[in-house]
């Protein structure tokens, strides 16, 4: 079935966060100041359960979905997590089944995750500097934690792995060359992400956005890049390969070079809001409907009219006044 929004965008992509909780505090997305210990995050019974999240997947699948993210928060706090790896594997045409994490608890959760049925992950790597990602996850994580967590992940065969990191002009930018030259040959995908305004926490302001281009030239002066062609329509990333053939990273520019118009993404939060934009501000109530009764034919038209509704392009329309305007967390409903 092909389900189109209002722009004749297809719907492809879930992403499904399992948690606002996270055991990181990153600057960019959960400020310590905001997220400290009297923050009410999400209560256990307002959660989608395991079997309610399956529910809703399997009824996107039936509706277009390809590929599942899994994300956070960091959803690898959330217990069990490899109980519905294994329930969303199993969903007839579902292509395939990601995770994106911090990498903190990865090293001890690969294996386990691989077995499940899990193909591969993204991991949030924003500095190989110690100090510098130190002050940026802001709970003293050494980097080594991290690469442990990317090393198990690949002896799982947990691949492609990608790797992603977002700039900050003055907080890690001095540090990009380093973290693509350290990844450059391994089969490691680094992407770079522009400093994004996402929710109305981590004092976004324009000036500290280093670009897309300003990230492929500060690499292609020491490690020569050429353009490579999109894997799909609604690639977030733009691919550069690097011209002696060892590899390839990826720039995504959010703030400089919109891709609304490829966006094949719907988000579902942990208390079960379906959100057409990563910059939304309101979510469409789904819980409701599974602990109501709703019928799976009910859930589907009630999905269906929401994406055939959309019409979000919030960076391609980004001005000085929608950047101020209430949006949800990234930490609430991922990247």
């Amino acid at each position: 079935m092909t389900l189109s929004d209002r722009l004749g965008r297809p719907l492809r992509d879930l992403r499904i966060s399992v948690t606002d909780r996270c055991n990181f505090r990153c600057v960019y997305c959960m400020p310590r100041e905001v997220f400290g210990p009297g923050y009410a995050f999400l209560k256990r019974d307002e959660l989608l359960t395991y079997e309610e999240i399956t529910r809703v997947a399997r009824v996107l699948v039936e509706l277009g979905v390809e590929k599942i993210r899994i994300t956070g928060g960091e959803p690898l706090v959330r217990r069990d997590l490899h109980e519905l790896v294994a329930r969303l594997r199993v969903i007839p045409g579902l292509r395939d089944l990601t995770l994106t994490t911090n990498g903190s608890l990865l090293a001890q959760q690969a294996k386990r995750l691989a077995e499940a049925g899990l193909q591969r992950v993204t991991v949030s790597l924003d500095s190989l500097d110690d100090a510098v990602f130190r002050a940026m996850n802001d709970v003293g994580v050494g980097v080594e934690t991290v690469l442990e967590g990317i090393s198990a992940a690949g002896e799982a065969g947990l691949w492609p792995i990608k790797v992603n990191a977002v700039v900050k002009r003055g907080v890690n930018d001095h540090t990009v060359v380093d973290l693509a030259r350290y990844f450059k040959g391994t089969g490691i995908i680094v992407r770079f992400i522009e400093f994004m305004d996402v929710g109305a926490t981590n004092g976004w302001k324009l000036e500290h956005v280093v670009t897309g281009r300003e990230i492929v030239e500060m690499i292609d002066r020491e490690m020569p890049l050429e353009p490579a062609e999109a894997n799909y329509r609604g690639e977030v990333a733009q691919r550069w390969r690097y011209r002696d053939g060892s590899g390839e990273i990826g720039v995504i520019t959010s703030i400089s070079q919109p891709f609304c118009g490829d966006c094949t993404r719907l988000r579902l939060s942990p208390e079960g809001e379906l959100f057409t934009c990563l910059f939304g501000a309101k979510g469409h109530d789904i819980r409701g409907l599974l602990r109501g009764g709703a019928s799976d034919e009910e859930l589907r038209e009630r999905i269906a009219a929401v994406w055939r509704a959309r019409e979000d392009r919030y960076s391609e329309l980004r001005t000085a006044e929608t950047a101020g305007l209430p949006k949800v967390e990234m930490s609430h409903i991922g990247g």
